[in-house]
């Protein structure tokens, strides 16, 4: 073991217990030592909800909380992979993928192994054991750290690493949980696992997928907060509203003929064809376009140091998810006021799909216990639902070491 062990262990959220566990677990499932350890991390929007499938912009970090595979490469195309968490094995041949149908983590593996040897890739197997510890079903993007590390295992077990791009990596974990595991995800949420930078948000233009590190303020951190409430109305209502929002692009260009998406109209345009559009497919496209506008403001915002103007723009973002996307619930609208009315706190919004899931707030460094203390206090009485909190600050994106 080099001296790569206290970088890993501090990327792995501080943690040099949990790394021993891992090392420790690999011990006890397999003779001899692991030879790399790949991380990806989970992540958090801060602004730019429904804009990703809109051609719009999006905002998010990487999170402190992560997914991490110790591994040893197979001379084989066998993969042996053992789940802490879950306290179960996946394991099939790389030349006979088949799903698992009772076991949904190991079809994200099989998935992105399938993914990669699509584009001609040969990958060997590896014995490997993972542990991750973003909380799964809150819309913190659990599967795309489980797809991106698992990505650096197969990349690195089979010495190919250098024929991948971040990008590349990205779009090949996301084609995975796309076409394979059947989850019409966009590609916020790969790209920020494999491309986020420490004390820096990435802004994403999800049409060109070109991309810029925004430094976040030094003096600011995020709390997250987990109504541990359903999100089962999110699949629906996410088809729901993506066709509403096509519907509201193939209206608008009887006007506006070069327009492909949501993203090339601005709000004095839709309010000049307001009445082309059916109320409810207005509103839709009126939360999308302000959005982007928001996204936008933002990052101006945070390279001026105006956090106060960076947490107006949230607190409007959750107004609009409320009101025109209507895709809050009243969890989340009781998460996001219980944050807003803190000391300290600039802003407050929903995070992810919605309907269930995470609120975000940006708060001053230092006042994170008490943000955290007053939803401990309130939310609970408002909802009986005890919630989650995590405090955050903006991290690296994937690493895989050579231990």
């Amino acid at each position: 073991m080099n001296n790569n062990i206290d970088e890993i262990t501090e990327s792995i959220a501080g943690s040099g217990k949990r790394f021993q566990m891992l090392l420790d677990a690999f011990h006890e499932k397999y003779t001899g030592d692991p030879i790399y350890a790949a991380f990806a991390p989970g992540r958090v929007n801060l602004i730019g909800e429904h804009t990703d499938y809109n051609d719009g912009f999006v905002l998010p970090v990487a999170l402190t909380r992560n997914v991490c595979i110790v591994l040893r490469p197979r001379e084989d195309d066998t993969v042996r992979l053992y789940s802490a968490e879950y306290n179960s094995w996946t394991e099939f041949k790389l030349s006979e993928l088949e799903d698992e149908r009772n076991q949904a983590w190991g079809n994200y593996v099989r998935g992105v192994a399938w993914s990669i040897m699509q584009q001609g890739h040969k990958l060997t197997g590896f014995d490997g054991v993972i542990s991750g510890n973003v909380p799964r079903g809150s819309g913190l993007s659990s599967s795309a750290a489980l797809e991106v590390a698992v990505a650096g295992a197969f990349l690195y077990g089979s010495g190919i690493n250098n024929e991948f791009t971040g990008p590349e990596v990205a779009q090949a974990t996301q084609r995975a949980e796309n076409e394979y595991v059947g989850v019409n995800c966009g590609i916020m949420d790969q790209f920020i696992s494999v491309l986020g930078a420490k004390d820096h948000a990435l802004l994403i233009d999800c049409r060109s997928l070109e991309y810029t590190l925004i430094p976040m303020p030094t003096d600011a951190s995020l709390v997250i907060g987990n109504t541990k409430a359903s999100r089962s109305l999110a699949s629906s209502a996410y088809n729901e509203r993506r066709a509403q929002c096509e519907l509201g692009v193939a209206t608008l260009q009887q006007k506006l003929p070069n327009i492909r998406a949501l993203r090339d109209v601005t709000s004095a345009q839709l309010a000049e064809h307001r009445s082309l559009l059916e109320p409810l497919v207005y509103q839709r496209c009126h939360h999308v376009i302000t959005e982007n506008e928001r996204v936008l403001a933002t990052v101006q915002a945070m390279k001026t140091g105006d956090l106060a103007r960076v947490g107006e723009l949230m607190s409007q973002s959750h107004q609009s998810l409320r009101d025109d996307y209507a895709v809050s619930s009243k969890e989340l609208d009781a998460m996001v006021e219980v944050m807003q009315n803190c000391p300290g706190c600039y802003g407050a919004r929903l995070t992810g799909a919605g309907f269930g899931g995470c609120a975000v707030a940006l708060v001053t460094q230092g006042q994170e216990q008490v943000v955290a203390d007053a939803i401990f206090n309130a939310y609970p009485k408002k909802t009986d639902i005890w919630p989650e909190v995590y405090a955050t600050q903006a991290s690296d994106g994937a690493r895989v070491w050579t231990l």
